[in-house]
């Protein structure tokens, strides 16, 4: 059950698609002046070091990432409309400064010297530094090392009572925080899907959860890998959603062919995590258009052959 540790897969294509959602959808709801609660049901370790050990052994930050700046910083600037600053550490993406996939690249770096890639933010720590002082974020994180990790990182930031960590079930804690007294309340959920039982566990903790605060903004990731529930849970969730008389949003983002290959000594090569999506019921309106613009630029700089493509569907 523990087995899964997200520092393996620290700045994946996967953290790419979520966290360009994450983070547009953040944005959008931090414009509004009442108090916003986020809870995290699978927060991790919050930090990773790309240059670590687990991210070493496993190089999935270079078919996200880092094949991302590579390509980002090898790019010429275009002079276009919106486009500025040069080739260098942290140029733009091609005449895409003010995307949503910019914004990511922008807030990465921020956590790096100019021009290194060694930490990369988990998802409480980009949440935390889209905040105001008086939002509130509950992050919940059941694997113990990484629980203790989680709670020592967060305690470096000094945020006093505006973060909370529980090394508790997320699918089941979430429970007491809905609905939030200010009616105003985001819910991410990246369970590591392990275990089959987390696709079911998903659905339930989305339906239980609009029948207790029906306007909350709720994000689910998932992966897409060749197992029935994976490809159902999009549809389970849209199902939900439009049962419950909600606006629903889903992209999805694969970056290469699934199919298993052969290494040049002839043994069988699995190709790892190819694809994934992001599902939110209750998406903000400027959601789509961020995506419509930033998918195709994912895409472009992530795919590595023809089978590369993104969804984006909503209702």
């Amino acid at each position: 059950m523990f087995s899964y540790r997200h520092a393996f897969h620290a700045g994946n294509h996967a953290d790419v698609l979520k966290h360009t959602a994450l983070m547009a959808i953040l944005q959008h709801l931090t414009q509004k002046d009442t108090a916003l609660l986020v809870v995290d049901t699978h927060a991790g370790a919050g930090l990773y070091r790309l240059d670590g050990d687990y991210a070493q052994t496993s190089g999935e930050a270079d078919e996200g990432l880092l094949r991302l700046t590579a390509k980002t910083a090898a790019a010429p600037a275009t002079g276009k409309k919106g486009s500025t600053g040069d080739a260098g550490a942290n140029a733009p993406v091609p005449a895409a400064r003010a995307s949503a996939l910019q914004a990511y690249l922008d807030m990465v770096a921020s956590f790096n010297a100019k021009g290194r890639h060694r930490v990369y933010p988990g998802s409480p720590f980009i949440i935390h530094q889209l905040l105001r002082e008086h939002d509130r974020l509950k992050l919940f994180e059941l694997h113990p090392t990484d629980a203790r990790t989680l709670l020592a990182n967060i305690g470096q930031l000094n945020a006093g009572r505006q973060i909370e960590v529980f090394d508790q079930d997320g699918f089941e804690g979430l429970k007491k925080f809905l609905p939030p007294p200010s009616r105003r309340a985001l819910v991410l959920c990246d369970p590591s899907y392990e275990i089959k039982s987390d696709y079911p566990r998903v659905v339930a903790m989305v339906s239980e959860a609009l029948q207790r605060f029906a306007t909350g903004t709720y994000v689910v990731w998932y992966p897409l890998i060749p197992r029935p529930e994976s490809h159902d849970l999009p549809r389970k969730l849209k199902n939900l959603a439009i049962k419950a008389g909600k606006s629903w949003l889903n992209a999805s983002l694969n970056i290469k062919s699934n199919k298993l290959g052969k290494d040049a000594a002839g043994e069988v090569v699995r190709p790892g995590l190819s694809a994934s999506g992001v599902f939110v019921v209750n998406p903000p309106h400027t959601l789509k258009a961020l995506l419509k613009d930033a998918l195709p630029q994912m895409v472009e700089l992530l795919g590595q052959d023809q089978h590369a493509s993104f969804v984006l569907e909503s209702g």
